[in-house]
């Protein structure tokens, strides 16, 4: 795989701003290096297992089968853009939320549905995969982890072995944001789905980097460490959408080992 040494650059991007449209400029499989340590890397077009059950589950989220929290907003292209469907869908462990009137944890209410169980094991089985990509990659990372999870995180709000959660998220851009609940010093991996659609990919001010979000491509990156946006999602006909699937370590969980 190819080294990039990622160096960081002056911006004036801040939390909240809109992300633009961006092209990307890392399209082939990498991994990244900051201070000449792997921090994360980017595979084009994951293979073997990981993909068939990503196929599946990318099948599921866009059934009736999976519950999902639903709006209609503008695509961020432009303030004339058409609205489009966008949803998300979460798993795994859930944190308190105080403000809800729910001060303890619990997990996802989707894993209670019957017709979402396929949804459920594929993405568990893809996250299981994912991780031996993880280790075989980067196993002094995957070995970092896995003992972070063991010790901040009780089993039963745990998605696999390297994270608590997971979200799969349709047509969704975002401003840019750093993941500040995630558990310092972990990483999270994101797969993509893409079809007759342009836009969605990730952009990285700090290292002027924009990763492609090409179909069944794989990016694992440290979300806690850096702000960064999602480009706007442009579909080409009715038929088209840009699904990631993401897994994730929240760092809520360590009280209630």
């Amino acid at each position: 795989m190819k080294r990039i040494d990622l160096l960081k650059v002056d911006h004036s991007i801040k939390i909240g701003d809109e992300c633009g449209s961006i092209e990307p400029n890392i399209k082939e499989d990498c991994i990244f290096y900051e201070d000449n340590k792997p921090v994360g890397f980017f595979i084009e077009n994951i293979t073997g297992k990981l993909k068939q059950y990503i196929e599946i589950a990318n099948k599921e989220l866009r059934s009736k089968n999976v519950p999902k929290s639903t709006m209609k907003r503008s695509s961020g292209l432009n303030s004339d853009a058409k609205e489009v469907l966008q949803y998300s869908t979460i798993l795994g462990g859930i944190p308190p939320k105080p403000h809800m009137r729910r001060p303890y944890p619990t997990m996802s209410s989707v894993h209670n549905v019957k017709s979402a169980q396929v949804f459920i094991k594929a993405m568990l089985l893809a996250c299981l995969e994912a991780e031996k990509v993880v280790k075989e990659i980067m196993p002094e990372q995957y070995d970092f982890q896995r003992k972070c999870i063991e010790e901040n995180v009780p089993k039963k709000f745990r998605f696999g072995n390297l994270f608590t959660s997971s979200i799969s998220n349709y047509n969704i851009p975002a401003p840019f944001h750093r993941d500040t609940a995630n558990l310092v010093g972990c990483v999270n991996v994101i797969i993509t789905k893409k079809h007759k659609a342009k836009g969605g990919n990730l952009h990285v001010p700090d290292y002027n980097a924009t990763m492609d979000s090409s179909n069944n491509s794989m990016l694992v990156y440290p979300a806690w460490k850096n702000v960064h946006g999602v480009t706007p999602i442009e579909t080409l006909d009715d038929k088209g959408y840009r699904n990631s699937l993401v897994f994730y370590p929240l760092k809520s969980f360590k009280k209630y080992m």
